[in-house]
């Protein structure tokens, strides 16, 4: 079995259980994916499949030659996203097989990585959730940071100050998300919860490392 797949983030809706109770899930289109290329212990040190996501509108004209010699190699379509999961030993997975959303019928929780949306510039308050200052009249302080460091020793702002920043737009991974619904027909994997990132996002799922 091969330890993930490459998938892209539809959206949230609901589905309803056996009581009748409604369950907010993410939608994933996972897969299917393309095996690129099989890494072992013997030629690269480590043991891993080079996976690529199959798109039906993406274009040859934006590979490089490079990429496009490498999937050539593979007798794969135009791909705009690869990924290395893992493999167990045993597996016998060769370049040019297809890994579906079917692996993951009989897995109860599953790991995904995505990127959170980008939010821009923030302040204190809204990055770290400051609380700021009075909002009277006359206070002069409301939104910032307040002091940041210290006179005479060290004379220095201590590494890890929270300061305003960027906010967002960093790898995140949800840990333990229940699979609520697997549609191989559809290649869709509906996820119990929130995934970091917007729609059309990509993420990549693998089975829960908590079990």
């Amino acid at each position: 079995m091969v330890k993930g797949l490459i998938g892209q983030k539809i959206g949230m809706t609901r589905v309803f259980d056996d009581s009748g109770h409604h369950v907010p899930v993410t939608v994933l289109r996972a897969g299917p994916c393309v095996v690129l290329q099989v890494k072992s212990e013997q030629r690269d040190g480590y043991s891993a499949v080079q996976l690529g996501l199959v798109e039906d509108n993406f274009k040859e004209h934006r590979l490089t030659r490079a990429v496009k010699g490498h999937l050539d190699a593979a007798g794969a379509p135009p791909i705009r996203v690869i990924r290395e999961f893992q493999v167990d030993q045993e597996d016998e997975v060769k370049a040019g097989d297809r890994v579906t959303v079917d692996q993951f019928a009989d897995v109860p929780k599953v790991d995904i990585t995505g990127t959170s949306k980008g939010k821009g510039f923030q302040g204190v308050m809204r990055r770290h959730g400051f609380h700021g200052g009075k909002a009277t009249h006359g206070s002069m302080f409301h939104r910032a940071p307040g002091s940041i460091g210290a006179a005479a020793y060290p004379s220095r702002v201590i590494k890890g100050r929270k300061m305003p920043g960027q906010m967002g737009a960093k790898r995140n991974t949800q840990l333990s998300l229940r699979v609520v619904e697997v549609r191989p027909e559809d290649n869709l994997i509906l996820v119990a919860g929130a995934v970091p990132g917007p729609p059309k996002g990509y993420v990549y799922i693998r089975p829960s490392v908590r079990g």
